[in-house]
């Protein structure tokens, strides 16, 4: 056999031995799924809530007023520091003086008529206390003109005396008789008089206490004229100008704001924690706060209040209070106070607040994109599993477990895994692994579809992204 031949056979021989071992390699990775591993690994976490909102004063007022008016005077600016009881507006009080001066000039004259009433009063009372002595004065004469009366009767019968004398005794008592009635006459007269003085002087007392309560009454009128600080604060709201009318609020329709002065001595961001998150939010957790104003920088701060009312995230308004359906988002309110403001914070600027809810130290921990879900059935690669189960097999077969897929033998092996606290990027691990099991860890598409007991091979070069053009 020629040379070339032999070369060309041994040629085509290697040529065979080469393709059967390609084959073999391509058959022997059928089904061989690429992945990415990590470990499980000991490390300190912290579960962080991140809301959005914005500052607000802890404690602000809204000055208003309790009647209709011009405003005269304003006698601050926006952003001027004001202390309690400080004057800071006015609104005319023209018609409110007037009245004011009115009723003092009613209740002088209500007072002047008592004066006049009471001492009436006295002097009739007086006068029936000279009338009851005189009337005692005279029943006593008449007792004593009775007496010598009876006496000269005796001594005319017996013909002692002469007519004429006991005629003048006998006179005389009757006279004394009937200036007893007279007297009683002019007591019964004085009492009645002084019951009707009594009359008018409560009359009066009433007309004072009646002017009184007016006088008071719009004292305090004059009195509201005057704006004044209910709080030390800033004043951070000023929508009226010197000039304008301003009108009370009624029950269809708000009253005029004057201005808003708010106490930033406590400074909060509210802000609004989606409904998901709420239940682990509990009151004097430290948060970090930032303000888009004021970039760069972090304050510190912590949770002073907690709502117990879901808010519509579309409408801001109470789901309570709404007809919208009940599936949609909800937030819950959370005041955070910061602890130390800095001078140039305002309120109404948008800030963001992260939460601390829980810190866990060395505890075991693995990538929150390595967990997955499957159900029993999934899990389920027995050959010889029933093609028609039982309801009870179904059912059981449907629930969901949370874990991981953990490397064994180079096979993909779910494990159930019990989670504590979520970090930023990792989730803490209470029960399913241990310290130092290979878990994947992506891609991601692999870990929503990867199948248990998969064949797996590791490839964990980072992934340099392409260029987007």
């Amino acid at each position: 056999m020629k040379t070339k031949w032999k070369v060309l056979i041994g040629v085509l021989i290697l040529l065979f031995i080469a393709a059967g071992v390609t084959a073999s390699v391509i058959y022997s990775r059928r089904g061989v799924v690429t992945v990415q591993t990590g470990k499980v690994i000991r490390e300190d976490l912290t579960s962080v809530v991140t809301a959005s909102g914005e500052i607000t004063p802890r404690n602000y007022i809204n000055l208003g007023t309790d009647f209709g008016g011009q405003l005269t005077r304003i006698l601050v600016k926006e952003g001027d520091i004001v202390h309690k009881g400080q004057l800071v507006a006015q609104i005319d009080e023209t018609q409110s003086q007037a009245d004011v001066e009115a009723q003092r000039a009613a209740l002088n004259s209500a007072e002047a008529d008592a004066s006049a009433s009471e001492a009436s009063y006295k002097a009739g009372d007086d006068n029936i206390t000279v009338l009851q002595a005189t009337l005692d004065r005279t029943k006593a004469d008449t007792e004593r003109y009775q007496e010598d009366y009876k006496r000269g009767e005796e001594l005319y019968k017996q013909g002692l005396i002469a007519k004429q004398d006991f005629e003048q005794r006998k006179a005389a008592w009757q006279g004394q008789v009937a200036a007893i009635q007279e007297a009683e006459s002019r007591i019964v007269q004085a009492k009645a008089q002084l019951a009707q003085l009594k009359a008018q002087l409560a009359g009066s007392q009433k007309k004072i206490a009646q002017n009184q309560a007016n006088l008071t009454r719009y004292a305090d009128i004059l009195k509201k004229h005057d704006i004044v600080a209910p709080l030390d604060g800033l004043v951070t709201y000023l929508p009226v100008r010197q000039g304008e009318s301003v009108v009370p609020g009624v029950q269809s329709s708000a009253g005029t704001t004057i201005m808003t002065i708010a106490d930033m001595s406590i400074v909060t961001a509210e802000v609004k924690v989606d409904e998901s998150d709420i239940v682990s939010i509990k009151l004097d957790q430290t948060a970090e706060i930032s303000v888009d104003a004021i970039p760069n920088r972090t304050f510190t701060g912590h949770v002073i209040e907690i709502g117990n009312t879901a808010i519509l995230r579309s409408t801001g308004l109470a789901a309570s209070q709404s007809n919208t359906s009940s599936q949609e988002a909800k937030d819950f309110k959370v005041v955070v106070a910061m602890d130390n403001p800095p001078d140039e914070i305002r309120p109404g600027l948008s800030s963001s607040a992260k939460i601390t809810t829980a810190t866990r130290k060395n505890v075991l921990g693995i990538p929150i994109q390595a967990l997955t879900v499957r159900t029993k059935g999934d899990l389920d690669t027995r050959p010889n599993k029933p093609l028609n189960p039982d309801p009870a097999t179904v059912k059981a077969n449907k629930e969901e477990l949370t874990g991981v897929f953990v490397i064994s033998n180079g096979k993909a092996d779910f494990h159930k895994v019990e989670q504590g606290i979520s970090g930023q990027t990792d989730v803490e691990v209470l029960s399913g692994l241990k310290e130092g099991d290979q878990i994947i860890t992506g891609p991601y598409q692999v870990i929503r579809t990867i199948k248990q007991g998969a064949l797996t091979k590791i490839d964990n070069k980072v992934q340099t992204p392409k260029p987007t053009t």
